[in-house]
């Protein structure tokens, strides 16, 4: 059984009409997955119950919660800054997010399944600062209950930003294994992720980044991948993975710079499912993330679910949901196979150049502690 966690309130986690993380993708993409049939007896829709205090206090401090309970601006807690601003019910639709990956995790534990929370993945959230139009950092809150059951969580990110939060949360914890792709640092916030975060104490090593160069795309986010993920699963054995599913990492993304396909990401989230099913017996917690072109995320999404189903993505996208879909947005939705786009030949060497530093220091750095590649 799948869980696919969706709720209509999430629209209420909402910056406001400006802001670029637009609720309204997360309402598309469940609608595409109704459309497509994919709400069945394989996959459970679940409505998610909102975090209690004590769930939250697992990763973030009193203080900072009930700061986000006054929603009043507090920027010595991030609130109210152009990234995270706060609107009135921030507190509300902040822990239901959270909520749904907390129950997710949980049910996990229970049945030895996998679950799909798409409006989860707020991975730049702090114990005690919002950040990145993160609130509650739901991703780690997710593996703190998942180790409640399970000695080894693997967290991967293929977000294009670096998932900061959940990397200093579990920083000094040899149980969790935190693994993301990223565009670099050099080029965009959160402006980390470097080769040499590889963790301190007894979490020595157990911080794997990998940023990528600027204008990356399929072929590089392959060969990243292939070269460093699967011999991580290999050497870290998980019982449950995490995954942070965010799509900015689409050509057409209006707030990163490169240049993956929707074939590219999809191909990533396909190894990912693989491999989980390989070393942690299928146990995966899906969590959306970034996204900010509307045209996009939708199908992208409901695409990672085809994909945890075991289903060929679809060749066509339903005619009612694609007139949904312009009445609102005013454009129309990429469908797949979308096209590669092509860099001239001085930005492709640069990028190889690039990647193949990044590869070679990272193997190094990580060889000196574990042995690993």
């Amino acid at each position: 059984m799948i869980y696919l966690y969706y709720s209509e309130k999430f629209q209420a986690y909402n910056f406001g009409p400006e802001h670029p993380f637009n609720p309204a993708r997360l309402m598309l993409a469940y609608k595409l997955m109704e459309e497509e049939g994919q709400i069945d007896d394989l996959t459970c829709k679940v409505e998610p119950k909102p975090a209690g205090e004590a769930d939250l206090e697992r990763v973030h401090t009193p203080e900072y919660i009930a700061s986000v309970q006054a929603e009043v601006p507090d920027l010595a807690f991030g609130l109210g800054s152009d990234d995270t601003p706060v609107f009135p019910g921030i507190y509300e639709a902040s822990r239901l997010l959270a909520g749904g990956s907390i129950d997710a995790a949980r049910r996990i534990i229970a049945e030895d399944c996998c679950a799909f929370n798409i409006g989860g993945g707020l991975h730049h959230a702090m114990p005690s600062q919002a950040a990145g139009f993160c609130v509650f950092d739901d991703p780690a809150l997710a593996i703190c209950v998942l180790k409640e059951r399970f000695k080894r969580v693997l967290y991967i990110d293929i977000d294009g930003h670096h998932g900061d939060g959940v990397q200093q949360i579990f920083y000094e914890d040899p149980d969790v294994l935190t693994v993301s792709l990223h565009e670099s640092g050099l080029y965009l916030f959160p402006g980390t992720g470097f080769i040499d975060e590889i963790g301190s104490g007894r979490g020595l090593g157990y911080s794997v980044n990998i940023p990528m160069p600027m204008y990356a795309g399929d072929e590089e986010y392959r060969r990243a991948f292939e070269e460093i993920v699967p011999r991580l699963f290999d050497w870290f054995r998980p019982l449950a993975v995490v995954a942070q599913l965010g799509v900015d990492t689409h050509y057409s993304d209006p707030l990163t710079t490169l240049n993956m396909t929707l074939a590219g990401y999809t191909d990533l989230v396909q190894r990912i499912i693989e491999l989980t099913r390989l070393h942690a017996g299928g146990r995966l917690l899906a969590l959306g993330g970034g996204g900010y072109n509307m045209e996009v995320v939708p199908v992208a999404f409901a695409s990672v679910l085809h994909l945890m189903r075991g289903e060929p993505l679809p060749e066509y996208l339903p005619p009612y949901w694609v007139e949904f879909f312009m009445n609102l947005v005013e454009r129309e939705p990429l469908a797949l196979p979308d096209i590669e786009i092509k860099v001239g030949a001085e930005t492709k060497k640069r990028i190889t150049t690039e990647l193949e530093v990044t590869l070679q220091g990272l193997k190094e750095k990580v060889n000196e502690i574990h042995k690993v590649f």
